[in-house]
Order: structure tokens, then C-alpha cells, then sequence
């Protein structure tokens, strides 16, 4: 049983940081559309949405899979999952989408190792994005 849940407190961390990247990537500091229905969100009124859904280790942490989505299309509209594959077309071409479905399929368990590389790369990811998102901006407000 202990090691159940130090498995599940390493995925809870690496999906709170997972999730923080992609909406950092895809909002930066500004707004975004919302992958779905085009809404315009922010970090802070985003959700880290899954095209194929997280219950799917093969795909839970594949970049293209997640996208910054709009709180109610994530949490009340199941994901809107037809907008959803519309807007990752849009972004990645169909090819790529059709990747991604398959991908699904794959069975993926990760060990908790696995899991903490995971965690210090996106950890890693997220902390260079925000520094070079922080001084695109303080260039920006210099040039203002």
C-alpha cells in the first residue's frame, strides 16, 4: 500500500507543475484562446485540458495532447471534445491528431522515478519559459 501512494503523490506533483507549463506555454503572461471554443483565457482562468483523457498514461503528459482550455469547456462541457480536435487540427495539422488517438491505446505505467525525471523537466521547462516570458516583457515595457 505505501508504495501506491508515493506513486500517486509523485503523479499529483507532476501533474500540478505539468499543468502549470502548458498553460504558462500557451497563455504566457497575456490572453489565449481557449483550444476548444476560442474563448479568450489566461493562466489564472485556464485549465490544463486533456484531448485524450488522463486516465490514458500514454498520452496524460504528451504535450500536444494538453492545451490550455477554458474552465467550462474542461470541467462542465466533458472536455468539448469535437472544438477540442478542431483546435488541435488548427495547431498541429490532422496528421499529428490522428497520432495522438492512437497513442491511447498504448499501455504506459510509469515508476515513480520516472515520474520525478518527469516532475524535474517540466520543473525545468516551466522555470525557463517563465524567465524568458519575464524578459520579453521587461523588453517590451522598456521599448513602451
Amino acid at each position: 500500500m505505501r508504495g501506491k501512494s508515493v506513486r500517486s503523490k509523485a503523479i499529483r506533483k507532476l501533474d500540478a507543475v505539468f499543468s502549470k507549463y502548458i498553460r504558462r506555454r500557451d497563455c504566457g503572461y497575456g490572453y489565449a484562446p481557449c483550444i476548444s471554443c476560442g474563448k479568450p483565457i489566461t493562466y489564472d482562468t485556464s485549465d490544463c485540458g486533456h484531448y485524450e483523457n488522463r486516465q490514458h498514461m500514454a498520452t496524460r503528459y504528451d504535450e500536444k495532447n494538453c492545451n490550455a482550455q477554458c474552465i467550462e469547456c474542461n470541467r462542465f462541457r466533458g472536455g468539448n471534445s469535437e472544438g477540442y480536435r478542431l483546435g488541435l487540427i488548427e495547431k498541429y495539422g490532422e496528421s499529428e491528431v490522428e497520432k495522438i488517438e492512437m497513442r491511447r491505446y498504448n499501455l504506459s505505467k510509469l515508476s515513480v522515478p520516472e515520474i520525478e525525471m518527469l516532475y524535474k523537466h517540466y520543473k525545468g521547462k516551466l522555470t525557463n519559459l517563465e524567465n524568458t516570458l519575464k524578459q520579453a516583457q521587461s523588453v517590451e515595457d522598456y521599448r513602451g
